[in-house]
């Protein structure tokens, strides 16, 4: 008998905030054939109190009987106002409460040995969507839908066992899902998580829920993945910096990674990453857009497809720094770059590009990495370095599109359209993407920048 391919699909925590929101997501579940695998978020905000309740917990256990209070108020007025029956009222939030308990025994064993070790962290933070999964499979339960909770460790979502920012072990978790997914049923599966080879519990990075339903696509060889948000997908430019952005239906995964990569919100970086090579298409589906499940915003998939502007989005993105490393001769002394960049990674600090030159080496990363990375390369004390230097006044605005480096004047007519409007460019590259060209501004001027670029390709 041949199995049917099961469809993963994710809803977000901007999905799930109220009990309209959970109405809708339990309308649209049902309207899915089976085999479903629907991977949740943590509820909006969840994760960063977790975090420091995590953080704070070793001196302060009265912490813990707070989130515990908060919570279930939370997760009870989402069912109180979803469930007319109070019998399956009380089984559903008996099914909550268990789970808070398993939080409630971790946090205090964190508080009794008094500090909070990276396995706990990782742990204690995976619980968002633990309790999101956990409500949102009970409340299909008391509806009659024929549902079942999976959890990463259960299903063996095996990571490569870097605690706070792991990668999932495709062929491990693909031998252990192969044929978990059969029946003929709903899955509900927390996302953000996975487990090591030893069975710790390893996050995915922060906004992971989206690479790990990309991870359970990819092993499960699922026909689609999509991706439910409260917006309608990609957009030629952030319509609160250009209110006339029109939606981007059709994307290429490198299209949409550039653009994840360099702001846009809609996806996490990493979540095409699973899924190259595949055929598993990416459709990002509006929760609250008319008839919704019938089509998506926004298709992403393997094919290159080249527009007539070329440019199909500006992604825009004022978290960056520059990092900038004088001296003369700097371009031809070897090992400089290495040790940098060494040095940087051993300190936990991602770095987004590298500009070299005879005299320079320019370096972008997060700007909340800034301070710290020049610390640490003062500190090397390189060769041939004279002076190391953080520009923290900085945005970046990525053009992207299918063959931008192929269409002559892309990055001469922004170029061109910026100095009409007195915005200066501080860094350019065109080269490092195939299908992107990125620029550096002040920060001060990245959305009149990002509005001047979209209405010179978009009029």
């Amino acid at each position: 008998m041949t199995i049917q391919k099961p469809i993963v699909v994710k809803f977000g925590g901007s999905d799930m905030k109220t009990s309209r929101d959970m109405r809708l997501i339990a309308d649209i579940i049902k309207r899915y054939p089976t085999p479903l695998i629907v991977v949740v978020s943590a509820l909006y905000g969840l994760t960063d109190r977790l975090a420091e309740v995590a953080r704070s917990v070793k001196d302060d256990a009265a912490l813990i009987d707070g989130l515990r209070r908060f919570l279930l108020s939370t997760k009870r007025e989402i069912a109180e106002n979803f469930l007319d029956d109070p019998e399956k009222l009380a089984q559903v939030m008996a099914g909550v409460s268990s789970r808070l308990k398993e939080l409630e025994r971790y946090l205090k064993g964190i508080h009794f040995l008094g500090q909070t070790p990276e396995f706990a962290e990782d742990l204690i933070l995976s619980y968002g969507e633990r309790l999101s999964s956990r409500l949102l499979s009970s409340l299909l339960k008391a509806e009659g839908v024929d549902c079942e909770e999976a959890l990463p460790e259960d299903i063996g979502l095996i990571t490569d066992g870097e605690f706070g920012n792991a990668g999932i072990d495709y062929g491990a978790s693909r031998r252990r899902l192969k044929g978990r997914f059969g029946a003929r049923k709903v899955y509900i599966v927390p996302g953000f998580y996975g487990v090591s080879p030893d069975g710790k519990v390893n996050l995915l990075g922060r906004g992971g829920s989206d690479y790990s339903a990309a991870a359970i696509a990819r092993c499960a060889g699922a026909a689609s993945l999509d991706i439910w948000k409260d917006v309608d997908g990609f957009m030629s430019s952030d319509p609160k910096a250009v209110p006339d952005a029109v939606p981007v239906r059709r994307l290429s995964r490198r299209e949409a990674s550039e653009l994840a990569y360099f702001g846009a919100k809609i996806l996490h970086s990493r979540t095409m990453e699973p899924l190259a090579g595949t055929d598993i298409a990416i459709r990002i589906m509006n929760l609250h857009g008319q008839g919704a499940g019938r089509r998506p915003g926004s298709l992403i998939d393997d094919r290159r497809r080249v527009s007539r502007n070329v440019i199909k989005s500006i992604a825009s993105t004022d978290r960056i720094g520059i990092l900038r490393l004088d001296g003369p001769g700097l371009g031809a002394r070897s090992g400089v770059m290495a040790r940098a960049t060494a040095a940087l990674d051993a300190a936990g600090i991602n770095i987004l590009s590298v500009i070299t030159a005879q005299t320079a080496i320019t370096i972008l990363l997060s700007g909340s990495d800034l301070e710290k990375a020049v610390r640490v390369l003062k500190r090397l004390a390189l060769p041939a370095v004279e002076s190391v230097k953080g520009d923290g006044d900085a945005a970046l605005l990525a053009a992207v599109g299918e063959g931008i480096r192929e269409r002559c004047g892309i990055l001469a007519r922004i170029a061109g359209v910026l100095a009409g409007k007195g915005i200066n460019i501080k860094l350019s590259a065109s080269g490092p993407s195939e299908a992107a060209v990125y620029l550096v501004v002040r920060r001060r001027d990245r959305r009149r920048a990002q509005s001047a670029i979209h209405h010179e390709f978009f009029r």
